[in-house]
């Protein structure tokens, strides 16, 4: 029997948000981390991005992958929040995660964790393989609406330029020039996408368009 006095373990949590563009802003997903504080989890460290969920190469989610401890936990607002990815590479996200023997905790999706660790033969791998294709389910469920929103914002495009209204994507400035100051101050292509929270194809096409007069090569 345990002890009644016994306090059960702190748990301590990491938590992640993110947004697809510079213009956004990733207030509204704050009011996660009061909630996970009341949940009674101490806060180890908060990681704000501002790129696309379909990107692997995110060096925030890097960072905190690389910071997490045993039994910790990864909170995030959504499940998109964390991964758009296509579901395999999904996947190899989520077990980079739980490599490091933490597991994520993400509203809307049923968590029987500690149900698990509770568990013994066959209704501990029942209950993991719940688990497991609830995740799946909901990963698959991220990537098919990031497809669905690139599909109507091309139909979008097509229809615009039939009608004569098509201008082109506006370019996001604030990154443009980010990436050219850093690149004329001498860094490198990779520094530079790290810093500038982009991919390094992305910097090499900026760089390309604006930088040529700075002389600098990789």
């Amino acid at each position: 029997m345990a002890d009644p006095m016994t306090k059960p373990p702190l748990k301590v949590a990491r938590i992640y948000l993110r947004v697809s563009t510079e213009e956004q802003d990733l207030t509204r997903q704050m009011s996660i981390v009061d909630n996970t504080r009341a949940a009674g989890c101490y806060v180890a460290g908060i990681y704000r991005e501002k790129a696309s969920g379909a990107r692997a190469d995110r060096p925030e989610l890097l960072r905190m992958i690389a910071d997490l401890q045993p039994g910790e936990i990864v909170v995030a607002e959504k499940i998109d929040r964390i991964s758009r990815l296509p579901l395999e590479e999904a996947e190899k996200l989520v077990a980079s995660i739980r490599a490091m023997g933490a597991r994520l905790s993400v509203p809307g999706i049923v968590d029987l964790s500690d149900l698990v660790a509770e568990s013994q033969g066959v209704a501990k791998i029942v209950l993991e393989s719940v688990q497991d294709m609830l995740l799946k389910l909901a990963l698959q469920m991220a990537h098919d609406d990031y497809e669905d929103r690139r599909e109507r914002q091309r139909q979008g495009v097509v229809l615009a330029k039939q009608a004569g209204k098509y201008t082109g994507r506006k370019a996001d400035t604030v990154i443009h020039d980010r990436i050219t100051t850093l690149r004329a101050s001498g860094h490198s292509i990779a520094k530079t996408a790290k810093l500038s929270g982009c991919s390094i194809s992305q910097v090499k096409r900026v760089w390309a368009m604006r930088g040529s007069s700075h002389g600098i090569k990789e």
